[in-house]
């Protein structure tokens, strides 16, 4: 890693790169967590889990889950092997284990937290080719960027993908999502992540990828609703 400054006609805009990518976070290639092992990926300062998580115990779609002590999982359709290949599916309470401090532990490992809507501002600007960290472009909503998508994408897994690279190894898979009242949809070209962040009470704050596109989106979901993979990034 090191830094440099990006041709632009900004005065005093300094940006930092990563140059070495797909590397596994040092001290930390693997994490096991509840009888499953996890690969790490160093992507600028920060070390995350290479795979969506996968934990608790599995319920039907059309419950909601609930605060009752055991974490609950959803797995697309239903089907236990899609927990196994994509990682299970969360409701943002649930994930956060039933507080609104953003980036709490939740779910995720001892010593790992669950990502805040700015620490995936830093993923973003650590993986697009055009606009850095900080830049002003990632507080913004819907696509944003130029290839940070293309980036992070798995290579395979996606139904009629496009280009997609996975530099960095973060390998974003298309694991669709449980959406209102139960109903699974957009396995195979859309994945989606929670952050730790919320938007209002109502709403967290969301990133997705789609198969056809090359950047990755910022929008709001449904905290009662939307059942999403989850990452986590480890504590500083």
């Amino acid at each position: 890693q090191q830094s440099g400054f990006l041709d632009t006609t900004e005065n005093d805009t300094t940006y930092t790169f990563q140059f070495a990518t797909n590397i596994a976070c040092p001290g930390t290639p693997t994490v096991e967590y509840q009888g499953q092992v996890y690969n790490t990926v160093q992507i600028y300062s920060q070390c995350w889990l290479k795979e969506n998580l996968n934990v608790g115990t599995m319920i039907d779609g059309v419950q909601l889950q609930t605060n009752n002590n055991i974490i609950e999982k959803y797995c697309y359709n239903n089907v236990p092997d899609s927990c196994t290949k994509y990682g299970g599916l969360y409701l943002w309470n649930e994930m956060m284990q039933y507080t609104t401090q953003q980036g709490v532990q939740g779910i995720c490992p001892s010593g790992w937290h669950l990502p805040t809507d700015e620490e995936w501002k830093v993923l973003e600007g650590a993986v697009d080719s055009w606009y850095g960290i900080g830049d002003s472009i990632w507080d913004g909503e819907g696509l944003r960027g130029f290839d940070g998508g293309i980036n992070l994408k798995s290579i395979k897994g996606w139904l009629y993908f496009y280009v997609n690279k996975n530099l960095y190894g973060f390998s974003g898979l298309p694991s669709g999502c449980r959406g209102y009242y139960g109903v699974f949809s957009l396995y195979g070209f859309f994945g989606y992540w929670l952050t730790s962040t919320e938007h209002n009470n109502d709403y967290f704050r969301q990133r997705s990828m789609c198969n056809t596109d090359d950047e990755v989106f910022r929008t709001y979901a449904y905290k009662n609703g939307a059942g999403n993979s989850v990452r986590c990034i480890r504590n500083y």
